[in-house]
């Protein structure tokens, strides 16, 4: 009786329901200058590009380098660079790995928080940005402001390394009119510009690949800059309304007004007519299986509307919140034009 559900219902069919929902190039261009416009504004941070190689580790398969990149005016961003082992002269499509919630870039290249190599329990990333660079390619991995070595100060020495500081930096930016997944796709960018310098890539070929909070990262930087040619959105494509509505998420999940605009599958869309791959658990309560069905039936309507229906993939898995890779990995390598034993189709990968 004293509820607000109902109140909140109402506020939120008031907006979505006022949608236009012509995809067209008119409606592209306008929602990914809002978009851009809610993430908020970076463009006072002097943007530096300095990378300094700080470690390399030679594996069986691959090269791995740790490189620290400035981002910004006091922004430094540890990445992990994997080479594989490739002919002199020789150039590879590479691939933007981002992790999600857990400790940082370290759990998607096979170590443990302290830096030790992980032989046991992958965990939910799976190794990701392992499994890629043994496809073939180069995969370059950043640690996402907030987690790992970016943690803030105070959170630095707490008790579980999975800790972060998600909340605090998201709260500081919202104050500025700013958010956190907006510094995020800043310094993914500030990333493609760096992989632009290295004589290992084929830079017509830039691919990315993300889970979760990192699947958000992915799909709005993607969304925002053409330089990424393929896409895979792992553990992220949903509703706002069946997921971050519908349950506590993290702070950095939240883009202050985006509703007047779109809701999450439209910002997705804006990655049509280039390829996308969306890949979900279906025991999944924070991202919901049949959330993803409607964000799939939004996402098939713009591609359609781009004729790029061959474009968009997906792929629901039997597991839980987490990387799974069986289809994804072969697809988005592929994708970005190195050679694989993929075979998949459209209508195969979206029965």
């Amino acid at each position: 009786m004293w509820s607000p559900d109902s109140f909140l219902n109402q506020l939120y069919n008031e907006v979505v329901y006022t949608h236009v929902q012509t995809y067209d190039l008119e409606w592209k261009k306008k929602l990914k200058s809002r978009l851009d416009e809610v993430l908020g504004d970076f463009t006072s941070v002097k943007v530096e590009g300095q990378s300094e190689i700080l470690e390399m580790v030679e594996q069986e398969e691959y090269v791995r380098l740790r490189v620290l990149l400035t981002t910004g005016t006091s922004l430094k961003m540890p990445l992990y660079v994997l080479l594989p082992k490739m002919k002199a002269q020789e150039k590879r499509p590479a691939v933007l790995a981002l992790h999600g919630h857990g400790y940082g870039s370290r759990e998607i290249v096979g170590l443990h928080p302290g830096g030790l190599n992980n032989k046991g329990d992958p965990g939910i990333h799976r190794n990701f940005a392992v499994e890629l660079v043994k496809k073939g390619v180069v995969v370059v991995a950043p640690e996402l402001i907030g987690f790992g070595d970016r943690k803030l100060k105070g959170d630095q020495h707490a008790e579980s390394a999975h800790a972060n500081s998600c909340f605090q930096i998201a709260s500081h930016l919202l104050l500025l009119n700013k958010t956190l997944a907006g510094l995020r796709v800043f310094e993914c960018r500030r990333v493609l510009d760096y992989m632009e310098s290295l004589v290992e890539i084929d830079f017509e070929k830039i691919g990315c690949m993300g889970l979760s909070g990192g699947g958000l990262v992915a799909a709005f930087t993607a969304a925002l800059d053409d330089r990424i040619k393929a896409t895979v959105v792992s553990g992220y494509a949903n509703t706002f309304k069946g997921s971050v509505l519908s349950r506590k998420h993290c702070l950095d999940n939240y883009l202050p007004g985006i509703l007047q605009y779109a809701e999450l599958p439209e910002l997705i869309g804006l990655i049509s007519p280039r390829k996308l791959f969306i890949e979900a658990g279906v025991n999944v309560h924070l991202f919901p299986e049949q959330e993803v069905e409607v964000a799939l039936i939004t996402l098939r309507e713009i591609y359609k509307s781009d004729n790029a229906e061959q474009a968009l993939y997906s792929h629901f898995f039997d597991g839980g919140h987490e990387i799974c890779g069986d289809r994804s990995f072969d697809w988005l390598v592929n994708a970005l034009g190195k050679s694989t034993n993929y075979r998949g189709s459209y209508k195969e990968e979206n029965k």
